[in-house]
């Protein structure tokens, strides 16, 4: 469960907006929608040296730079 604790005055704005950042830092919505369809453990794989290959990349082109 999520609480949201507000000071002396903050409005709703402020709170909605505190409330979305720990939703989001929870991963919970990430989640749901990786679970939505199987992936098979080979594409998982694949899909993550994909991705470390391309911060890989990043690092790499940002030290040249």
């Amino acid at each position: 469960m999520l609480i949201v604790e507000l000071k002396e005055g903050d409005s709703i704005d402020k709170a909605l907006k505190k409330l979305k950042r720990k939703y989001e830092k929870t991963g919970v919505a990430r989640e749901v929608k990786a679970r939505q369809f199987y992936v098979k453990p080979s594409e998982r794989e694949r899909e993550k040296k994909s991705r470390a290959l391309y911060v890989q990349r990043r690092i790499t082109k940002s030290m040249n730079a």
